[in-house]
């Protein structure tokens, strides 16, 4: 199967952070596989990657990324960009295009640069996750990409010896910190869709023999709608420093991903996506975008390197790709 060779030569280049030599590297390889599919090649300002059938009024693109986090696995945003060769070699109508968008995992550096407008785009992408494994579904139409609150919650209390300051007069301020973890837990618990997670946890003195007189917890919170992200903030109560609205799929183009997933014969689900991608950076730019999600197996695991797909699944994906493709250029 030529996708699971191409990812086989992408994965020998290593980590392919945004903008390094070994993403430079991928972005050659991509746009030889462009001109042997016949695409037109161009390099925008932000160093995204164009391959373009000629042509055509309306600009329907597909795609997505090259560049890895470090030790990644092989199939996070490559298997987008290799389905998209597929599906566009399949057709060759005037005005479709496959993209390959710069630096993704550090902030979408690409797509907010982006500076050519396509009428519609339509992201193929693992699920890094396990609900369609779960489901016993081989594909997923999104339905949002989730918007996130990230910022800190602080705690103050009365650093003092850890022997000689009786329990019940104590102010310890990890203490405090700890139940708020359990809180964001349940807050996110309560709200379908909604997660929360704190990942780090300064501590002041920091001393072993002392209670914690200052804490700092980062907290990052997220949830598939405005109304969902509204009551996540509320309850948290967060020092916001980072705040992104959700970016909902466009109606039509889910309404043609459904279609044909449906006509391959596999169950329907739909499900919004917990990571940002590039295809949600171009919704909130106006721009109408969908995305497929395909089965992740070994638990749904992603940014490591036991990431899987399983070829048949890769195979359904294309298929549904290419009849997307074939109605949005119509």
């Amino acid at each position: 199967m030529r996708i699971l060779e191409r990812l086989d030569q992408l994965a020998a280049l290593g980590d392919r952070i945004g903008y390094s030599p070994e993403e430079d590297a991928a972005h050659e390889l991509a746009s030889g596989w462009f001109r042997e599919a016949g695409l037109a090649v161009e390099v925008d300002a932000a160093g995204n990657l164009i391959g373009l059938v000629p042509g055509g009024e309306r600009q329907v693109w597909t795609g997505s990324h090259l560049d890895t986090v470090p030790r990644a696995g092989r199939f996070d945003g490559t298997l987008g960009v290799l389905a998209g060769i597929e599906a566009v070699e399949r057709l060759g109508t005037s005005g479709l295009g496959v993209v390959v968008f710069r630096d993704e995992e550090r902030g979408c550096a690409g797509s907010r640069g982006c500076t050519a407008r396509p009428d519609a785009y339509v992201e193929v992408h693992i699920e890094q996750g396990p609900t369609l494994l779960r489901t016993d579904a081989p594909l997923g139409v999104v339905t949002a990409i989730v918007g996130y609150l990230r910022g800190t919650r602080t705690f103050a209390g009365t650093p003092g010896h850890a022997g000689t300051t009786p329990m019940d007069a104590r102010e310890d301020a990890l203490v405090e910190a700890a139940e708020f973890v359990l809180h964001a837990r349940e807050v996110a618990r309560g709200i379908d869709g909604a997660v929360a997670t704190v990942g780090k946890v300064t501590v002041e003195p920091g001393g072993t023999n002392v209670i914690p007189g200052r804490v700092v917890v980062s907290v990052d919170a997220r949830a598939p709608d405005a109304e969902r992200l509204g009551r996540l903030a509320d309850a948290l109560e967060i020092e916001e420093a980072i705040r992104t609205e959700p970016s909902p799929m466009s109606e039509e183009i889910r309404a043609a991903l459904r279609a044909e997933v449906e006509a391959l014969g596999v169950p329907v689900l739909e499900l919004p996506s917990g990571a940002g991608h590039d295809a949600g950076i171009l919704a909130s730019a106006g721009i109408p975008s969908g995305m497929l999600f395909v089965r992740s197996l070994n638990g749904g695991v992603s940014h490591n390197p036991a990431e899987l797909s399983s070829p048949e699944d890769i195979a359904l994906a294309v298929d549904a790709l290419t009849g997307t493709l074939r109605r949005l250029a119509a």
